[in-house]
Formats: C-alpha cells, sequence, structure tokens
C-alpha cells in the first residue's frame, strides 16, 4: 500500500512502523520543533509503533486494511510539538518518565499531579523522606538516555484492577471499577504500569526539553516554550493562583470528593444532593467575602475577567447580589458592548480576524466613559449588536451615585490599558475568574481547566446559541490562543481569584453532552478532540440532579435554568 507522508510517498512494507517510515523518508529530526511525535490518520491520532501494514495484510489469501488506513486513503499527517495534540503527547510522555522515575527512587512514597503552573507542572510526593530534586532529575535523564521503547498492551479491565491493585495504585483500580468498556490499555516498564488516557510518544527518548524546579512538598516540571520548543519555558511564580487552586483541594477533602471515583460513590448514594449544596453554599461565601473586600476598599469600579465560559456573567450577577447586601448600588457593564464594528477590524496576514485581540475592543471610548462616570457625569453607553456586528446606540444613559459600584464584565477586563491615564488605581478592584477544577481522574492524571471550560461552551453553545460540536470545537483553538495571549498574563495582577468551578458539575454535564459526542463521526476533523472528551466521561457517572442545582448556580450558566437570564 502506498502512503503519504506529510504529502511524501512511500510503499508502506509489512511489518514497518511508521516510525520506520518516517525515518526512510529523511523526516525525523534531533530538534524537537521539528521532530514528529505522532500522527494523524483519519481523524485519529497514533503512536509512531503504529504498523501501517501488518504482515497477515501482505497475504494474498487474507485481503484486508487496517481500518485507519483505508478510512485515510493512506494520509498520514505528522504531528509535532507546535500541535496542540502533538504536545499533548509530549505531556503525557513526560508524566509517565516523571512517575517512572519516582517509582524507581521512591517506590513507597504518595506522589500526585496536581495543577499546571504556567508551563510547568506541580507535582506534590509525600513519604520520600530524602526526596530531592537533583537525584528525580539524574533519574530522569538516566531514563530518556535508555530510550525505553513505549509500547501499548491490553488486557481486560478486570485484569487491570487486579493489576493496579497490586501494585499500590488503589486510585487508578477504583476508577477503573466504573469503567464499562471490558478493555483497558496500559504502558509499563519493568514492574511499573500507569496509564495516562491518550497516546505517548514512540520511547522515554523523545522526551529532549524539560527541566525540574524544586518547591515545597513537591517540585515542578517545565516544558518547553510554546514559542520556542527547543527551549524549556521560562518559570514564573504564580503565588495566587497557587493559593487559589489549593483551597480548591481542600474544598475537596472537605466534601470527600477528591477524585472521580469519589463523585461516582456519592453519585451512586445519592449523596451528591448533599455535595451540590455545600459547594453552592462555599461559592456564596466565597462572593460574600469579595463584596466584603470590595466594600471595605471603598471600590468604585469592579474589573472582572475570566477565561471563556468561566462564568463571568453569572459571577458578576451574583457579587451584585452580595454587594447589595452592603447597601451599595451595583451597576452592571460589558466590555462586549465596546467592541468595535466588525468592518473596521483589520484581518490577520493569513486573512482571519482574531476577535479576541484586545484592538477589537475600543478602549479609548470605554476608558472616557469610565472616567467620566465615575466623575459622576451622566454617559450614553452603547451596545453592540452581534448579529449585525455593529455598534448601535439605544439612548442607554448611565449616572453613578455616591453608593454605586460599576461592575465591568469581560475578556480584557484585567488589562491595564483599559484603565484612564491618572485615575487613583485605589478606587478599581481587580477579579480574576476561572473554574481551576481541583476533581482528579486519579492521582497520576487530572482533569485541565480547559477541559471543564470546554464541556461547559460546548453544552451552552448547543442548548442556547443552536451551535453545532464540531464548531465550537473548531473555534476553541483560537479561543486559548487568545486566552494565553490576552488573559493570563494578567491573573497574578488581581486583587481576588474566584475559583468558579464546582466538583459535581461533570456528573451533570454528562447527560447534557454526551450525545451529541457519541454522533460525532471518525471522519470528521473534529473526532480526536471528542475522543479525549469521552475518553473522560466515560468514567464518570451520571447524575439526575437538575432539580437540586440553584436557579443563580454558576452551572445553570450552562445547563440553562439561570435566573440572571430572564
Amino acid at each position: 500500500m502506498t502512503l503519504h507522508i506529510d504529502g511524501r510517498a512511500i510503499e508502506a512494507t509489512p511489518g514497518k512502523s511508521l516510525r520506520d517510515l518516517i525515518a526512510e523518508l529523511g523526516l525525523d529530526a534531533s530538534a524537537l520543533s521539528q521532530r514528529p511525535l505522532a500522527a494523524k490518520i483519519a481523524g485519529e491520532v497514533f503512536n509512531l509503533n503504529y504498523i501501517p501494514v501488518r504482515e497477515k495484510d501482505a497475504d494474498p489469501e487474507r485481503p484486508s486494511i487496517r481500518r485507519a488506513m483505508a478510512a485515510s486513503n493512506g494520509v498520514v499527517r505528522l504531528l509535532r510539538y507546535n500541535d496542540q495534540a502533538g504536545k499533548e503527547v509530549y505531556r503525557r510522555t513526560a508524566q509517565f518518565v516523571l512517575f517512572l522515575a519516582l517509582h524507581r527512587l521512591w517506590p513507597k512514597a504518595k506522589t500526585k499531579m496536581n495543577c499546571t503552573l504556567g508551563a510547568g507542572l506541580f507535582i506534590s510526593v509525600t513519604g520520600a523522606a530524602d526526596f530531592s530534586e537533583e537525584k528525580l532529575k539524574a533519574e530522569v535523564k538516566k531514563i530518556v538516555s535508555m530510550d525505553i521503547p513505549l509500547l501499548r498492551k491490553r488486557i481486560t479491565t478486570e485484569e487491570a484492577v487486579q493489576m493496579f491493585t497490586a501494585s499500590g495504585q488503589t486510585d487508578k483500580a477504583r476508577l477503573l471499577s466504573w469503567r464499562a468498556e471490558p478493555w483497558f490499555d496500559y504502558y509499563s516498564y519493568e514492574d511499573y504500569c500507569d496509564y495516562f488516557y491518550g497516546e505517548l510518544a514512540p520511547s522515554t527518548g523523545y522526551l529532549q526539553v524539560w527541566d525540574i524546579i524544586g518547591a515545597e512538598s513537591g517540585f515542578v516540571f517545565m516544558f518547553p516554550d510554546n514559542n520556542a520548543p527547543d527551549a524549556v519555558a521560562q518559570f514564573q511564580e504564580m503565588p495566587r493562583y497557587f493559593q487559589v487552586f489549593s483551597e480548591g483541594e481542600r474544598w475537596c477533602q472537605l466534601m470527600e470528593c477528591e477524585t472521580v471515583a469519589d463523585l461516582n460513590e456519592l453519585t451512586d448514594t445519592g449523596r451528591i444532593r448533599e455535595l451540590i449544596r455545600v459547594n453552592e453554599a462555599l461559592h456564596e461565601k466565597r462572593y460574600s467575602q469579595v463584596a466584603d473586600a470590595i466594600c471595605q476598599r471603598n471600590i468604585q469600579a469592579v474589573m472582572l475577567a475570566g477565561p471563556s465560559s468561566s462564568g463571568k456573567t453569572t459571577s458578576a450577577n451574583r457579587l451584585a447580589t452580595q454587594l447589595r447586601v452592603h447597601g451599595k448600588k451595583p451597576v452592571l457593564m460589558s466590555l462586549d458592548d465596546y467592541y468595535i464594528d466588525r468592518d473596521k477590524i483589520d484581518p490577520e496576514p493569513d486573512g482571519t480576524i482574531d476577535f479576541e485581540h484586545i484592538r477589537t475592543i475600543d478602549t479609548q471610548l470605554f476608558g472616557e466613559h469610565l472616567r467620566r462616570l465615575l466623575a459622576g457625569e451622566k454617559v450614553q453607553i452603547p451596545s453592540f449588536n452581534f448579529c449585525t456586528g455593529m455598534r448601535e446606540w439605544r439612548n442607554h444613559k448611565m449616572q453613578l451615585h455616591s453608593d454605586s459600584v460599576i461592575i465591568v464584565e469581560g475578556l480584557h477586563a484585567l488589562n491595564p490599558v483599559l484603565i484612564p491615564e491618572g485615575m487613583d488605581a485605589k478606587r478599581v478592584f481587580r477579579l480574576y475568574v476561572s473554574p481551576l477544577i481541583p476533581l482528579n481522574l486519579d492521582d497520576h492524571n487530572r482533569i485541565p481547566t480547559s477541559y471543564l471550560r470546554l464541556l461547559r461552551r460546548i453544552v451552552r453553545d448547543h442548548e442556547s446559541r443552536g451551535t453545532t460540536v464540531q464548531r465550537t470545537i473548531g473555534m476553541w483553538d483560537s479561543v486559548r490562543r487568545g486566552e494565553a495571549r490576552w488573559i493570563f498574563p494578567y491573573q497574578e495582577n488581581a486583587d481576588m481569584l474566584f475559583n468558579s468551578s464546582t466538583l459535581y458539575e461533570l456528573a451533570v454535564l454528562k447527560k447534557h453532552i454526551f450525545p451529541l459526542l457519541l454522533a460525532i463521526e471518525p471522519e470528521d476533523p473534529c473526532y480526536e478532540e471528542v475522543r479525549a472528551i469521552v475518553k473522560v466521561l466515560n468514567f464518570v457517572k451520571e447524575a439526575e440532579v437538575d432539580d437540586e442545582i440553584p436557579p443563580t448556580s454558576l452551572v445553570r450558566e450552562f445547563i440553562g435554568g439561570n435566573s440572571f437570564y430572564r
């Protein structure tokens, strides 16, 4: 069979792997930025150890062709670090190498993947008296130099539960007990076995660019720089983010829900209803604390920002309610109303328009309006019509009083360019909202914040905007690039960070999203992204508890029934 790998034709010799064929074509490279890490075939990601044509396929008496190769007509696209899917392969490979090294050095220690910190990954280590990042770094280097092949093996789910139980990984065994599929794939080396819910690189030698930095109770593993993958990213302190995430972990412990297996057991016993009530009470307490801080400082303007599907609108309204308790008269403003007319935005070099760019906001007009409002003047506020892509003036006039507080909600709200020059910064309170979910699949696999936000957005866009799964996922990379450029750099400048995640919502969202995901065919361009979502949701038990979720809940912003939208 003739393959077309990155547009170059080659005859697939039976028994040869993609890695072999890539080497024959001269497409392999020593630099990470150029080196293929995996391959996409008919919408699916494959390890480079994948054999396109098996020995039996060459037998004329047993004609056959592998499903993915047949579906793609032999077309193979190589994934490198600049591809999001390639980046995920590299990250999973790093996880395997890290936890293998930790197991070899401190087999009795408890290790847990906690959270990402910029381009780093914080992993906690307990029960290792002589732990040091120098010893760990040396062991990782050794494992990388050994270039151990990373071959996936398949066993029954029952055998996998027994295997992980015997190896002391009870967190994984508990998770797998909820798995409906009869089989399970895993990777192993010597007496260590693990899995990271997706493809790995062909061998440990592919882990070329990394560093390990010591931290309290563990370490931070640094990944390559996204813009220059041949160099390690620079470590950045994120004390506010880490503090809020650590607080979320304490919430997990308080509510006895630290992993998906815990969540499933709460759903199975009906105690998820108590989880919902406690989680919502914790949110209300946190909104009250934010309002207290605002009033203590006699703030006049709150700038509320956060990435897509963080619950910014609901947070603005719930904060307004708490401010009313203090006798304040909150006024809500949206930065969306200050969008520039679409036909006046200059396109990118490729002809597309980056709607996440700060230049899509009329920052000068907003700054002028904010200055005049805080000076007590009456101002006519614009409205943006998303259907026409044009600004409209609907005689919406606003004027503040001595007890008024403006709450400005929007993607760019923390960007300092929005604050007029000469304005007293002490009159402004900066609030960053993001669902920093502390729930793990198991000790070695966390659920990324971006994963939860994508689920929320798919459900909301489908339920309230009639947007297909394909379109929402198709826009997601652009959305995330915008967040990385325009939101995340300013989050540590916030006066407060608000964790808008709820521990129960995966069980609730599954009912709304799962049928939509299962309808996506393998030929669809977003199929691999959908598979990644499904892999996690396959472990989550669906909960029929919508009646328990209050109408002011952040979750209601996405599943419907939010009283602030009536």
